[in-house]
């Protein structure tokens, strides 16, 4: 047997030196053997040389046309990103943080939908403007099935589709309607877009129930967004090994031992999984020691093992309004892992030495052993604070503490033109039985603040570690605001005699344009139209800011049971810490670019999700108020009418212009108003009003109000 080692051919050439020729030196596309032969490729690798095209194709970075040419997108006017569909049907493909998104109008989207990858070609470039195009082809399906109510007819049937969004109904061959009934609510999967029939086709998989049973308005939103219901059974398996093995004793080598310091978690009431915990403990020279502990989810999960293949494939937890779909199984979402009270558990801290307005002297990173002694409510640690609620003397003493290091900390962000959105959220009551009893706004208490202050606080000083130390890293971007979101805004901002700076705006401009809005009745609709005027933060390996909290570096750190790319940022910070070195900088950024991305996906159906499940409830608990009476806001004008959000719940209707029977009424956009042509009657945003519910309908998810006049006095 020779000793010696056969290797085949090596290719020299790079995909940069690939990108570079044909973005540079080619001026016109090339066909590969062109490109072979301009770089020196040799015939032994040609072979080669054909995977890296098809890798660079198949990311988007080359395009190949009909005549098997290749050319950098850019240079033959075309874009490559995932398309994302607005609520008014047109969409916009997403190039990256360096480039501009291409519009693209819904008449030009073809068969794509919210979240394919698309190439489009642009075919305008108005000036202060996004570039606007049409969709060619769809690279890659986001969605494989759809979820809606099935309607039969005598040789066919259809499927009016929920989740996604769909402008045409989905058309049901006959014979693959499978065990479905009129008016059910199915899965269906699709086998052909549109591409070549005048609308989608299909063929039921799944019948959910009737509109009406409990509970099958939550399972189509978790079918039709593809969210999965149930972990592999390997998956299961795995994590139920690690949670008998419990927190092992060698588990604490080499790591500070806290478990003498009061560690405490803050948490809604019905939270399960606990990732944070807070501790304070004041220092002989007058500083404060503040740990943020948070669980160490890696040491548990093992990279590339089921359970992080599972946990990197969900990507974040998703917390419907009846349920929870963890990333992580709950053997170690809610025991292993969870900072449960008194019990030893494994975290990460990151441990400050401020002062008591929160001024940072020192900092450093640590991995550690904690024990927390409460587990605290939101409501509990706000009765604490105000003297409303009894509580031993060190914890008393702590929350105080924290409460001054916080309000420091808010108070030097607001300066620097942090943006705070004090929007109300919706908290939607069920009982047993799943059915809607109650929807209230739910406002922060300064316990909220105050733990968001300290993760924010986390959440930016490991990003400024990362940067510090060059490290493999993936942070939490937000970009500013497209001008023409932000010239929306300025309208919209005038109708209330309130100007934004004309040019470039600032963080600080917006935040200084929410605390002029405090305490109007125009508030909550100046703040929904601030945040909808910004780009949705994302996750990148390259920093650029977030624009929002105006940081120069920021990450998400704090919440790895339920959240994929902090899990990842903890590896990272673990690999330094232990004193190790990547030894393929490069691969391994590229690797964390691509799993970025893919969560940054993830959660945008997760958010969207979320959003879903509350707003169902909220129609199904509209259907019991038929006919009843309500006051409340107009919170938006279009030529077919004016939504109304009501005082009484967070629920919001529309006043359809056809209703309005006493005048001829004209859309006038830059006031933002419906105004009556003979008696000069103004419907303008911001407007209170007095309505009645008179329409439900949960297929079309709309709740329809008439108009009674102006509320009482």
């Amino acid at each position: 047997m020779s000793d010696s080692t056969t290797t085949g051919p090596q290719l020299d050439v790079t995909e940069e030196d690939v990108l570079r020729h044909l973005r540079e030196e080619a001026d016109h596309p090339l066909k590969p053997k062109e490109i072979a032969w301009e770089l020196n490729v040799s015939h032994e690798e040609y072979r080669l040389f054909k995977d890296l095209l098809d890798e660079l194709e198949e990311q988007g970075l080359v395009y190949r046309q009909r005549k098997g040419r290749y050319a950098v997108p850019e240079n033959i006017n075309l874009a490559i990103g995932r398309l994302q569909v607005t609520r008014k049907g047109d969409g916009f493909v997403q190039l990256g943080h360096d480039e501009e998104d291409v519009f693209v109008p819904e008449q030009h989207l073809g068969t794509a939908v919210d979240g394919d990858e698309v190439i489009a070609r642009i075919e305008k470039r108005p000036q202060d403007r996004n570039p606007e195009g049409k969709v060619i082809r769809v690279r890659k399906r986001a969605w494989s099935q759809v979820v809606g109510v099935y309607h039969s007819k005598r040789n066919y049937g259809f499927v009016s589709a929920d989740e996604p969004d769909l402008d045409k109904d989905v058309f049901i061959p006959p014979d693959a309607e499978g065990e479905a009934e009129d008016g059910e609510v199915v899965v269906v999967e699709i086998a052909d877009w549109g591409e070549d029939s005048p609308s989608p086709v299909g063929k039921v998989v799944r019948v959910l129930g009737t509109p009406e049973e409990a509970g099958v308005d939550v399972l189509s939103i978790l079918y039709g967004h593809q969210l999965p219901l149930e972990f592999p059974d390997e998956v299961e398996e795995r994590a139920r090994e690690v949670a008998e093995a419990g927190v092992q004793p060698d588990a604490a080598e080499g790591r500070v031992d806290m478990r003498g310091d009061l560690a405490f978690t803050i948490d809604p009431p019905d939270a399960k999984d606990f990732d944070d915990a807070l501790s304070v403990q004041p220092l002989e020279d007058g500083t404060l020691r503040v740990g943020v502990h948070i669980a160490d989810v890696s040491h548990y999960v093992e990279e590339g093992g089921v359970l992080d293949e599972e946990a990197r494939e969900r990507g974040t937890s998703v917390y419907l309004v009846d349920r929870v779909v963890p990333m992580l199984p709950e053997e170690l979402s809610g025991d292993l892992c969870s900072l449960r009270p008194n019990e030893d558990r494994l975290a990460f801290s990151v441990l400050f030495r401020m002062d008591e307005e929160g001024r940072v002297q020192d900092r450093r990173l640590e991995r550690t052993l904690i024990r927390s002694r409460r587990r605290l409510t939101y409501d509990e640690a706000q009765q604490i604070l105000d003297d409303e609620k009894d509580a031993p003397d060190e914890l008393e003493e702590a929350l105080d503490l924290l409460k001054g290091v916080s309000q420091g900390i808010r108070r030097r962000r607001e300066e620097r033109g942090s943006i705070d959105f004090d929007l109300p959220e919706s908290r939607v009551i069920l009982n047993a039985a799943g059915e809607p009893t109650d929807i209230e706004r739910v406002r922060r208490h300064s316990t909220h603040r105050l733990i968001e202050d300290l993760m924010i606080q986390a959440n930016e000083t490991v990003a400024e570690i990362a940067l510090d130390e060059d490290l493999p890293f993936v942070f939490r971007v937000h970009e500013e605001p497209a001008e023409d979101k932000i010239e929306n805004l300025r309208s919209l901002s005038a109708t209330f005699g309130h100007q934004l700076p004309s040019g470039r705006v600032e963080p600080r401009d917006l935040a200084k344009l929410l605390d002029r809005m405090e305490g109007t009745p125009q508030e909550d609709l100046i703040s929904t139209a601030t945040l909808r005027s910004m780009k949705q933060a994302h996750y990148d390996t390259e920093n650029v800011g977030h624009f929002g909290l105006a940081s120069d570096a920021y990450s998400h750190f704090t919440s790895p049971i339920r959240r994929y790319p902090d899990l990842l940022i903890h590896r990272e910070l673990g690999h330094w810490l232990a004193g190790r070195e990547r030894e393929d900088v490069a691969a391994r950024e590229d690797w964390l670019q691509d799993v970025a991305e893919h969560c940054s996906e993830r959660e945008r159906r997760a958010v969207e999700a979320e959003r879903d499940s509350v707003d169902l409830k909220k129609i199904e608990f509209m259907e019991r108020h038929l006919g009843d009476e309500f006051e409340g806001t107009i919170s938006g004008v279009t030529a077919f009418g004016f939504f109304v959000l009501l005082d009484e719940y967070h629920v919001e209707g529309l006043v359809h212009v056809s209703t309005l029977e006493d005048d001829y009424y004209v859309f006038e956009e830059e006031r933002h108003a419906l105004k009556g042509q003979r008696k000069n009657r103004d419907f303008q945003l911001g407007d209170r009003v007095a309505i009645q519910v008179a329409r439900v309908d949960r297929e079309e998810r709309q709740i329809d109000f008439e108009l009674k006049g102006a509320p009482d006095a």
